[in-house]
């Protein structure tokens, strides 16, 4: 019976930068990195490419590297009959967007691990996700596929690639196809709240059913949406979703931070990798709840997401954020790490400790392992009120043993091995975070998100941009690499945008206005049109494959698209300067998108967000003065909820621009009173916290 084998002498992917590629490097197959030199060899042999995407936070990705790859009669057959090439998907989002494309059109399927077969040219003819060794998990085993596509390309080679050319082709016509013009904005965004709420699920909030993921651009749009129509329906499922997200397994209830998605439809039990990008656009969403809703277990989840990410994604002393933390720690783990069982509770906890737990926390509930059951993911199933009724004690004892029982398991957890976290350092996962942890630091009043976000900023302007290339993707130790992605562009200029109006440092604004003019000058193709994904001019990836192909990131997945942010991006940067240019600008990106996106429903929900931004106008709030009575107008305007607000203490300098009256104020004139402000003129004077509030709510309506 075939076995594992033993790791190749020499193995090109041991120096890799890449977690995951270096992870392949124990593996008995002759992997290349992606780049010209597998493509060389494939035209030269007449082999087809075997290419596999993954990440190092993927379990099915590890899974089938610590089973199917590893085999040794798998190795023996990719060695053979294929070119194999390994990609890391955070490393090279531009060939995953490609490939993800072309393997959805061949076999309907989708995600990662990605498995691809590939002409020479490195067109895709056949594909799939994840393939145990042998069958099973209700899939072919991977020896017979090898074995059966190695016949067909034996036998039907010219079949296949017909068949690879016809799904090239019409990929190529569906992204350049002409979009009918004239859809409205307004009705952009209704159509998509409304496709929005029909997928809304009433019982355990989000959308949709299992497996379920967390769709923060949707749930923004309708906290916009609620707030300008005073809609109930939309206000209460952006509220409720956000209770079940963070009550439910998928928010992690003694470390901090969110998991990837539910593997059921009641967030009771996630695949458990963190993400980078899930926990800067949920810590977002967070603050945008915490100031509609001023729910205290919404600030809390504030705190505990930027507590996980300082503490596990902001490692490096040089600054910057990592991008992920594994879901494994170790061959063969499904969730170990994060995962209890009562009888190692019961031998922790004292009595009264372990009551108050198992209430809480709903042990041997609904939120057990489906695998193994004895195993409890934690959930925020009772807070110390319903505690205390269950233990008849009082809430403040309740709440005392459960603190305690909490310190007893962060302790004994601390102790485990940890999931890995992959250090890699990325330009759009960095802009994303540096902005959520901007807005956290203002909405909590704690200055270390802020000096983190400074810190990693500082880092990406210092070492990996430039003027004429923009920023680039990939900080490493050999320095700056993967020049002219849009996302680097749009987002780690969003994120500087929000850094630079809680900080009120005009370098950061000069920065990202510099990224947004690169963005719209080299990343589309046609003038008011969309943006491509890469740059041609600037693209310094290897060109091979299918990079030609021109994509335009415009829907969520479930992440805000590029173009999507670059939108937004915009529309902060026109609100921090007051020039009514930069939305004319925005209203050309959002009028090319409302038009492609118009049955996108969920999906389109990060451009109908900016959409509904851009159809009102920013307020910008300028509080001066020092003292409780400063402080009160201050706390007024951070926690009332505006989708387009702008906010100072005191004028900041050039190049930020107030209208003449507000760009007079000091931040410590002695007599507090707060400007609200918009377009070139501003309203009276306001001295209470109410009338700030007031004024913010009735800003955000009537649009």
């Amino acid at each position: 019976m075939a076995g594992k084998t033993s790791a190749l002498p020499a193995h090109r992917l041991s120096k890799a930068t890449s977690a995951y590629l270096r992870s392949a490097a124990e593996q008995g197959i002759e992997w290349y990195p992606w780049g010209e030199e597998p493509f060389r060899v494939a035209k030269a042999t007449g082999r087809p490419i075997l290419l596999d995407i993954g990440a190092a936070w993927c379990h099915w990705c590890h899974v089938m590297d610590e089973g199917t790859y590893s085999d040794e009669e798998v190795a023996r057959l990719v060695n053979l009959h294929f070119v194999a090439v390994k990609v890391d998907r955070d490393e090279n989002p531009e060939v995953d967007r490609r490939y993800q494309k072309q393997v959805q059109a061949v076999s309907g399927e989708g995600g990662w691990p990605l498995t691809a077969f590939l002409t020479p040219q490195g067109e895709t003819f056949l594909g799939g996700t994840y393939f145990p060794p042998t069958d099973g998990h209700g899939r072919p085993g991977f020896r017979s596929v090898l074995n059966e596509v190695a016949r067909l390309w034996r036998e039907e080679r010219p079949q296949l690639r017909e068949q690879a050319e016809a799904v090239s082709q019409g990929l190529r016509s569906g992204e350049e196809r002409a979009s009918p013009a004239g859809v409205d904005l307004s009705s952009f965004v209704e159509h998509t709240v409304s496709s929005a709420l029909e997928r809304y699920d009433p019982a355990h909030g989000g959308f949709g059913g299992a497996p379920k993921f967390p769709h923060p651009t949707g749930i923004e749009l309708l906290l916009d949406f609620a707030a300008r129509r005073s809609d109930p329906r939309a206000s209460e499922a952006a509220r409720l979703t956000l209770l079940h997200m963070v009550d439910g397994g998928l928010y992690d209830q003694l470390g901090g931070g969110f998991h990837r998605y539910s593997v059921d439809d009641a967030w009771h039990v996630p695949h458990f990798e963190k993400m980078a990008v899930d926990n800067a656009h949920l810590l977002t969403c967070y603050v945008a709840g915490w100031e509609a809703f001023h729910e205290p277990r919404f600030r809390e989840v504030i705190e505990g997401t930027v507590d996980w990410v300082l503490g596990t994604l902001g490692r490096d002393p040089r600054g910057g954020f990592a991008a992920s933390q594994d879901a494994d720690n170790a061959p063969g783990d499904d969730g170990g790490y994060f995962t209890w069982s009562s009888r190692e509770l019961r031998g922790l906890l004292s009595a009264e400790e372990f009551r108050a737990a198992r209430w809480t926390f709903g042990l041997d509930g609904d939120a057990r392992m489906p695998h193994e059951p004895s195993q409890n993911v934690l959930q925020r199933l009772f807070g110390p009120t319903e505690v205390a009724e269950h233990l008849k004690c009082s809430p403040e004892q309740a709440q005392a043993w459960t603190r305690s029982a909490i310190a007893k398991m962060r302790t004994v957890r601390s102790s485990r091995p940890e999931p890995l976290v992959d250090p890699a350092l990325y330009a759009s996962l960095n802009g994303l975070l540096i902005g959520a942890l901007a807005l956290a630091s203002r909405a909590l009043g704690d200055p270390r998100p802020l000096e983190a976000a400074r810190k990693a900023a500082d880092r990406f302007l210092r070492e990996a941009y430039e003027p004429s290339r923009g920023v680039a993707h990939h900080l490493s130790a050999s320095g700056a690499e993967g020049w002219g992605l849009l996302e680097d562009q749009s987002e780690f200029a969003l994120g500087l945008l929000r850094l630079a109006e809680v900080s009120a440092d005009g370098r950061y604004l000069e920065s990202a206005r510099s990224l947004l003019d690169l963005a719209l000058q080299e990343f589309r193709p046609e003038p008011e049109g969309l943006l491509r994904d890469l740059s041609p001019r600037l693209y310094d990836g290897p060109k091979v494959g299918a990079w030609e192909a021109a994509n335009f990131p415009l829907e969520d997945a479930p992440h805000l698209s590029a173009n999507a942010a670059t939108a937004l991006a915009l529309l902060h940067l026109s609100a921090l300067l007051g020039e009514p240019g930069e939305d004319a600008r925005t209203a050309s990106l959002l009028g090319a998108m409302a038009t492609r996106l118009r049955h996108a429903g969920l999906f389109g929900a990060g451009a109908a967000l900016a959409a509904g931004i851009h159809l009102q106008p920013a307020v910008r709030v300028v509080v001066e003065g020092t003292g409780g009575e400063a402080e009160e107008l201050w706390k007024a305007a951070v926690e009332t909820y505006h989708p387009r607000k702008v906010l100072f203490r005191g004028a900041p300098r050039a190049p930020f621009v107030l209208p003449e009256e507000a760009a007079q104020a000091s931040g410590s004139n002695t007599k507090a009173r707060a400007l609200l402000c918009r377009g070139t003129s501003c309203q009276p004077p306001m001295t209470t916290g109410e009338e700030v509030r007031t004024a913010l709510r009735e800003e955000s309506r009537g649009s």
